[in-house]
């Protein structure tokens, strides 16, 4: 359920209670593909647009200049510990022997004491230097026990206050609730009224998981511009709201967190005004039954190998759940 509180500027704001205790803020700010422009997005996004969540990865090469961002919020006086701050542990390092040096890289990165959530971002490990997609013997077995005690330490050890993970398939999850110490705080997946994923959504609450859902305006690039749907535009406009706003506030009252991506000042400050309008149950019950359901970010350019494998189609790396 969504907590509400106020910002000292007035705003209304929403967050969720996780498994760790801590709260996460319901919307945050997505950098990936922000590249030179994050530390900007970043500054706007928590100085005016009264965002408290960032999310970031070291394989989106961006964390210096979100850690930038971060820091002139602090000297305009922002505190740390109002912010939520995401990042996560890329396929090369997926050993436990790996796992530390690897958050240690990403907290000086974003000249940070600790993380406030750490994800593993793919289910699977990589060479490094792997190509893509893979060439034979790129794709390398996963340690998912080893790995995750690992995380489990860095919240023992106060270097990160909740772990989950990101990309995960019902099949994975389950694996890894079998032998968790931790259960995952968070899971990270891509979920719009396009790819909707219901089947994971339900299990992460069943499990008391909060879902985290990135791209959730869907990819123009990707080919699902969920912005310039027919749907969308028409509740958009009955309710006098941009198509952005109408799919952040979809994620929303499903009950997950949602992580719009943009460096555009005026878009990052639209999308985040979602806490005092609902849509109606109908409009909502429209949204949902959005036809042709298909994931954007399907992951066949960095681990399918057709002829080698391991994972010879996007079913394979999704384990045939879709």
């Amino acid at each position: 359920m969504a907590h509400t509180t106020f910002t000292p500027e007035g705003q209304k704001t929403e967050s969720f209670r996780l498994l760790s205790g801590h709260k996460i803020p319901a919307v945050g700010l997505g950098t990936w593909q922000s590249g030179s422009q994050a530390s900007h997005a970043v500054f706007t996004a928590l100085v005016e647009g009264g965002y408290r969540h960032i999310d970031t990865a070291w394989k989106y090469g961006d964390q210096n200049e979100v850690g930038q961002g971060m820091k002139r919020a602090m000297h305009a006086g922002i505190e740390r510990r109002d912010l939520f701050v995401t990042s996560k542990l890329w396929c090369t390092e997926l050993s436990p022997e790996r796992v530390r040096p690897a958050l240690q890289n990403t907290l000086q990165e974003l000249q940070s004491d600790y993380l406030d959530l750490y994800l593993i971002h793919w289910p699977f490990r990589l060479r490094e230097g792997a190509s893509k997609p893979p060439k034979a013997g790129e794709v390398l077995e996963f340690d998912m026990e080893g790995v995750w005690r690992e995380m489990e330490k860095l919240v023992k050890d106060n270097l990160v206050r909740s772990i989950g993970v990101c990309n995960f398939t019902i099949t994975k999850l389950n694996k890894l609730l079998g032998f968790a110490e931790l259960i995952p705080s968070v899971c990270q997946m891509e979920m719009h009224p396009g790819w909707r994923n219901d089947q994971m959504l339900q299990l992460c609450k069943m499990n008391g998981i909060h879902v985290t859902a990135y791209s959730p305006l869907g990819s123009q690039e990707g080919g699902r511009d969920l912005i310039h749907d027919q749907t969308v535009e028409r509740i958009a406009k009955k309710l006098n709201k941009t198509p952005g706003q109408v799919l952040v506030k979809w994620g929303l009252q499903r009950g997950t967190s949602v992580i719009p991506k943009s460096s555009n000042p005026e878009r990052i400050k639209e999308n985040i005004k979602v806490f005092d309008w609902v849509i109606p149950d109908q409009d909502f019950e429209a949204l949902s039954s959005i036809g042709d359901q298909k994931r954007v970010m399907d992951g066949e350019d960095m681990f399918v190998n057709k002829s080698e494998g391991p994972f010879r189609s996007v079913a394979d790396v999704w384990d045939h759940e879709d």
